[in-house]
């Protein structure tokens, strides 16, 4: 689960939290419950999520005290007993329940799969260009660009490696040209979104 008013970056990964089958049903409608123990709570009403299926916004927020059997259904498990097992596995704090919906797909989707147009490509590669000045290990985004197209697929430590860099600060790169619609994630690697595609060749041809 995460906070935030927008669609955007999950606060600290919280949306690895979330099973696929349960993401599926709650597209589905199946489920519309989450249960979290945190000391603070880390979302609010009206909080949206970028996942898999979509965006995911919460409806409220609230600590419970005590779990019944309707809870756990709603939120995916057979019993208050294995809901209550997954909650004791997690760090301590309180029991937040958690309501929420899909509220529609993800922009970057549609994004991601439209051809900039002329303006759309000048302002997109000055954006790059501020992303490579801002970079304490100099200009990168061409390069990653390119590499993903001629590597799609391919796992991120091992594009990391290629440029002889950690693979977590890499990745986070990377989710920078996602954020932007210029790339996509696979089950495993990345591959260059059509809108990627056309800005690396306007960065090429520069």
């Amino acid at each position: 689960m995460a906070a935030g008013g927008r669609p955007g970056r999950s606060p600290a990964g919280l949306s690895v939290l979330f099973r696929r089958r349960d993401l599926d049903a709650i597209a589905a409608g199946t489920i519309d419950l989450s249960f979290r123990r945190w000391v603070q709570p880390r979302v609010r009403a009206g909080s949206r999520l970028r996942t898999a299926v979509g965006v995911l916004e919460v409806d409220a927020v609230s600590v419970v005290r005590r779990l019944t059997g309707a809870d756990a259904r709603r939120a995916g498990y057979e019993s208050v007993a294995a809901l209550q097992a997954d909650l004791d596995r997690g760090k301590p704090g309180e029991t937040y329940r958690v309501q929420l919906h899909l509220s529609g797909p993800d922009p970057r989707v549609e994004l991601r799969d439209r051809l900039p147009t002329p303006d759309e490509v000048t302002v997109m590669v000055d954006r790059l260009r501020r992303l490579d000045r801002a970079s304490t290990c100099g200009a990168w985004t061409t390069a990653v660009l390119q590499t993903i197209a001629d590597r799609p697929a391919v796992r991120a430590p091992d594009l990391a490696a290629s440029f002889d860099r950690d693979t977590q600060p890499f990745k986070i790169d990377v989710r920078k040209l996602k954020e932007l619609g210029l790339t996509e994630s696979l089950p495993v690697g990345y591959r260059l979104s059509p809108r990627g595609q056309a800005v690396l060749a306007a960065l090429l041809a520069e």
